[in-house]
């Protein structure tokens, strides 16, 4: 008799893996619920809360008592408001109209690929790299195709790469970030401009994750919208703003794209939610606020940069932006799911295998988040001490 799981589960969704991050925090929720205490480092999710003035504005609506749908596309405050943004933060002028404010930046990839991409087409994003990229992509039948990125270059994807992947097989489209996740990596403005060079050249869509933005430890984070207004930019409240749960972010996108893409989040997700609208609207007069947990990151990262390397961790790039350390670990381990699996259990510090992030060479790297500020990376370095030494 046939296993039921074959008969009922698709070929689309069998094939997609599991978010190794998630299933650490699923163990590490199992390990604290049975009393013990974990130092989360597995998961992107700052510790500090949500600005004061979103989480007002919020509250001010709930007290109003009607939460109702939006348009698809977001309320015009809000899109106005990302657009003035934009003038304020790069000097890029971007019309409201361009914006689509969507249910986290999860949907905005959605979106981005059913809207640019026939099914069969192939996307290179990075390796290392966010994993769900991948899974997304596989899901909406698309084939990711990896840019092997070295430490020695700075895990930085180039335009260089991108035409040798071109050229070997052809590509629709690239996926970059910057900062990036795991590596902490940028792309400076000239790094972003030949890729989007490279991309007209080769008639590639281009697309650009800036959901660390804000989140820089030296120079800011350029846009790609400066180099290349046709570019599709996707952001988040989540990550800069400390609303993960809210659920709420927005893409900037060509003319050309703003109804086949009202069309999808209309019968997708029919609006992102009111009361998170209502709040990130807000969450852009929270810059004080903001800038003093971003403030507490680059104290941890400087205590992490210099405490883990001298633990033996191993190599230890040295992020410029986003709240992750990659490390490779081979002098300790080729096997990083059962290297963080044991750390979780005997020293209770929860880390994310690199094998989530690169599919080859994820098997002696890990990455720790330092989004729990610099009192949580005390304290996983002294954890850590006790079980490395």
């Amino acid at each position: 008799m046939p296993d039921p799981a074959d008969t009922l589960v698709s070929r689309r969704a069998a094939r997609v893996a599991p978010f190794l991050a998630m299933d650490v925090l699923a163990a590490a929720a199992r390990r604290e619920r049975q009393g013990g205490t974990v130092v989360h480092m597995e998961v992107g999710q700052p510790s500090a809360p949500a600005p004061r003035a979103a989480i007002a504005a919020a509250q001010a609506a709930l007290s109003a008592g009607r939460i109702p749908y939006t348009e698809a596309l977001g309320i015009a405050p809000l899109r106005e408001r990302i657009a003035r943004h934009y003038a304020e933060a790069y000097g890029v002028s971007v019309a409201p109209e361009r914006v689509v404010v969507t249910t986290g930046s999860s949907a905005g990839f959605v979106l981005a690929f059913l809207s640019l991409f026939d099914a069969g087409g192939r996307v290179a994003i990075s390796a290392p790299g966010y994993p769900a990229y991948r899974s997304v992509l596989q899901a909406v039948d698309l084939e990711p195709v990896g840019l092997t990125l070295r430490a020695e270059d700075g895990f930085v994807p180039t335009a260089a790469a991108l035409r040798t992947a071109h050229a070997a097989a052809p590509l629709s489209g690239v996926l970059v970030m910057s900062p990036a996740n795991p590596s902490g990596t940028m792309i400076d403005a000239a790094g972003l401009g030949a890729l989007a060079q490279a991309c007209r050249e080769m008639n590639l869509r281009f697309i650009s994750d800036e959901i660390y933005h804000g989140l820089t430890y030296g120079q800011p984070a350029a846009t790609a919208l400066a180099v290349d207004p046709d570019a599709v930019v996707i952001n988040s409240f989540s990550k800069y703003y400390c609303m993960t749960g809210w659920r709420i972010g927005w893409m900037v996108v060509p003319e050309a794209l703003v109804r086949p893409i009202e069309r999808l989040a209309q019968n997708l997700y029919i609006s992102a939610p009111y009361l998170s609208q209502v709040a990130a609207l807000a969450a852009f007069d929270a810059t004080e606020e903001l800038e003093a947990v971003k403030a507490d990151y680059a104290r941890a990262r400087a205590l992490l940069l210099t405490e883990l390397p001298a633990l033996g961790l191993g190599d230890v790039h040295p992020a410029d932006g986003a709240f992750y350390l990659y490390a490779d670990v081979a002098r300790l381990t080729n096997d990083s799911i059962g290297f963080c699996r044991r750390m979780l259990d005997e020293a209770g510090v929860a880390a994310t295998p690199g094998l989530d992030f690169d599919p080859e060479a994820g098997a002696h790297h890990l990455r720790l988040s330092f989004a729990g500020g610099e009192a949580e990376a005390h304290e996983a370095v002294r954890r850590l001490k006790g079980w490395l030494g």
